[in-house]
């Protein structure tokens, strides 16, 4: 996100309050999990195939005991093709978990939900300690980008989730995610603060004595 970005957001959001007493709070993230479970369980499959392969062929693990120890070894025992087979799993499974460090990789092989679940999860934290309740109204409402996920979501404080659902917030999640593909990420989020803006001054139009109760700015965590 360059300066540009930040002031594009700032200004749309203070533009967007003009005519509203909903207060826009605008977060974007590199990322919302590190999903290291997903690693986790990823580097398991090799030692299970390893274990599934002794299990296949048990020869081989003599064959590899006698390779690795010249052959000039008596038969080796029970006790110790186990322990042969042990370090096999174990180096799998730590190459893999090595492997998995590349993030590109290890969200390449989430599952689609297990990264709607972890964004949506983050953003109502986020929600929660950025806006949730500061507003007299409880007219806060949060635009929430994750990048590496390619996803975004709007969560909203109590009085306007008694007026909206979630297709209400449709154009401006289109006009969001349209312009980051397009790799227009302040613009698509500007675009969004627009939208969300137009929906809350129908619902709760600004008063006379109405108070900037959050700052309008971008938050880049």
């Amino acid at each position: 996100m360059t300066d540009a970005d930040h002031d594009k957001v700032s200004a749309a959001i203070t533009k967007a309050e003009l005519s509203t007493a909903g207060e826009i709070v605008a977060v974007a993230t590199p990322i919302s999990d590190s999903y290291h479970d997903v690693a986790l369980h990823w580097a398991l499959v090799p030692l299970f195939a390893v274990l599934a392969w002794a299990a296949w062929r048990p020869s081989a693990l003599e064959w590899w005991y006698d390779f690795l120890l010249g052959g000039w070894q008596p038969e080796p025992t029970q006790s110790q093709l186990l322990t042969l087979l042990m370090v096999f799993a174990a180096l799998k499974f730590t190459v893999a978990l090595l492997i998995l460090k590349w993030m590109p990789l290890r969200l390449l092989l989430t599952p689609a939900a297990t990264k709607h679940r972890r964004v949506r999860r983050r953003a109502i934290a986020i929600f929660q300690a950025a806006a949730a309740g500061r507003t007299t109204g409880r007219t806060g409402i949060l635009i929430y980008l994750s990048l590496a996920e390619r996803r975004a979501e709007i969560i909203a404080d109590e009085a306007i989730l008694k007026v909206t659902d979630d297709h209400t917030w449709g154009e401006a999640m289109t006009e969001l995610i349209t312009n980051v593909r397009a790799g227009r990420v302040g613009d698509g989020i500007a675009a969004a603060v627009e939208r969300v803006g137009v929906v809350l001054s129908e619902h709760f139009p600004r008063s006379s004595a109405d108070l900037n109760e959050i700052p309008d700015k971008l938050i880049e965590l």
